[in-house]
């Protein structure tokens, strides 16, 4: 079915039934990767790394080729995923910020919808930094608190055999972190298709963050790389795995056929891992250069999309819009301004040039996406690129388009002022921000303190632990 008879037969429902029928819906998985950059998979032919199920997904679904993150860190793109804003309007301008409370989630509007909805995995939107530990049920912020009725996550990144709150409880689950939370998710899955009804599933990984860990068998052909890309490139080994283990079991549940599946990293990659991690691009995680927010992107929905690869430019604050336009949710939902658009009519057909413009803002940095002409804000000075003729962002062309450049500059400086009346609290009812969680280590949260006993036996805490007894004055 084309996403245009698709779209028309959700409005068409919507006015005759005032909602829509769980089975005319898509199930929706998200699934974001920690730190893969957007030369990290088979598909941009990758020197060393085999990823043929990412490979079979794009294959049978749609490329993004200039996806970008919000942000080239972590949870600010996650905050973006889950709003359609840019993550500096939200609270979270960088990473291990907590993600407000007065804002709308999609989450929270597909649960209203009549989705089930579970988070697995990392979580990193409660305030919390570290290596990852269990969300405690009492966080002010955990996922519940955003729409999520079923939730097992960490606050942070996460590798081997690891200790989850899952609905407030903490839970130890063996395995890979990414088979694990697949694994997991599943059963949420099986839940929600014997309750009759459509799922929304985030499946957000903790692999290839550091510390690296990968299993002997996931490290084979890697063995002449330094021990930190060894394991860095086993673990997106164990992630490629657990993709095509998902994608067998919604085939055997006979649910394939209309689940959209939308895959990304959330920055791009790292540079100390060799070989390149952004497939030839300037910059890294952290920079606001191509290398630091292109990702790799792929959406999958068989009922819809037919094979097919994309340059037009998108970013994960286009998720929730477009998910929203599929699903027929009411504008009403969001809150105002969204930095998104939705691209449900790529899904099948290309949109020409974009309209709206893609902007980023990291630190001091910043940057603002306009097709393929990029201005970019580093230490105070600006530059002019166009990606068409200079992707590696080599050649500083302001001083030729004079006119383009002054116009990118004004149109990124009006954003700016816009982020910044939205971080005091102008865009909610309230017209000011209620209190919420600061940034702060687990181990100086006085609530982590009765779990320092056992978790300081824990190798991925010891140390952690050790910081907290000295910070906190506790034996």
């Amino acid at each position: 079915m084309g996403i245009r008879r698709y779209l028309g037969l959700v409005s068409i429902l919507g006015l005759l039934a005032g909602s829509l029928f769980a089975a005319d819906r898509p199930n929706i998985i998200l699934i974001m990767t920690d730190d893969q950059g957007w030369g990290q998979t088979g598909y941009y032919n990758h020197p060393l790394l085999e990823t043929p199920n990412l490979d079979a997904m794009a294959a049978n679904g749609l490329r993004l080729d200039r996806f970008y993150a919000a942000s080239p860190v972590c949870s600010p793109t996650r905050a973006s995923v889950l709003t359609g804003r840019n993550p500096f309007r939200v609270g979270v301008p960088d990473h291990g910020h907590a993600l407000r409370v007065q804002e709308m989630t999609i989450a929270q509007a597909l649960k209203d919808a009549g989705y089930a909805t579970g988070h697995f995995g990392k979580w990193h939107l409660n305030g919390i930094r570290g290596v990852g530990v269990p969300v405690l049920g009492n966080d002010m912020h955990h996922p519940g608190v955003f729409g999520f009725d079923t939730w097992m996550t960490v606050t942070n990144f996460f590798d081997y055999d690891s200790l989850f709150g899952s609905n407030g409880k903490i839970v130890y689950r063996e395995g890979s972190s990414s088979e694990v939370i697949v694994a997991e998710s599943l059963q949420f899955i099986k839940k929600a298709i014997q309750d009759d009804r459509p799922f929304f599933s985030v499946i957000w990984d903790g692999s290839p963050h550091d510390p690296w860990l990968a299993s002997e068998e996931d490290n084979q052909g890697f063995e002449h790389l330094d021990e930190g890309s060894m394991h860095h490139h086993g673990e997106l080994v164990a992630f490629d795995r657990s993709v095509g283990q998902l994608r067998a079991a919604l085939r055997e549940l006979g649910v394939a056929e209309n689940t959209l599946i939308w895959f990304c990293s959330d920055n791009g990659g790292l540079p100390e891992i060799e070989p390149d991690t952004v497939g030839g691009l300037r910059g890294n995680k952290r920079d606001v250069f191509e290398g630091g927010l292109r990702v790799p992107g792929i959406i999958e929905w068989p009922a819809v999309v037919e094979p097919r690869i994309t340059a037009y430019p998108s970013s994960t604050m286009d998720i929730f819009p477009t998910i929203a336009e599929i699903v027929g949710l009411p504008k009403s939902i969001f809150v105002d301004p969204l930095d998104g658009k939705s691209i449900a009519p790529l899904l099948e057909t290309e949109m020409g040039e974009r309209e709206k413009d893609i902007p980023f803002a990291y630190r001091q940095n910043g940057a603002l996406l306009d097709n393929h002409m990029k201005l970019v804000l580093l230490e105070g000075v600006y530059t002019l690129y166009d990606l068409k003729t200079d992707p590696q962002e080599t050649t500083d062309i302001s001083t030729e388009q004079p006119e383009v450049f002054q116009d990118m500059v004004a149109r990124f400086e009006k954003w700016q002022a816009s982020a910044a009346a939205s971080a005091q609290g102008e865009d909610y009812p309230e017209g000011y921000l209620l209190p919420f969680s600061e940034r702060r280590f687990w181990y100086e949260d006085e609530r982590y303190i009765p779990f320092f006993h056992e978790w300081g036996k824990r190798p991925e805490y010891k140390h952690w632990v050790e910081r907290g007894r000295e910070r906190m004055g506790v034996q």
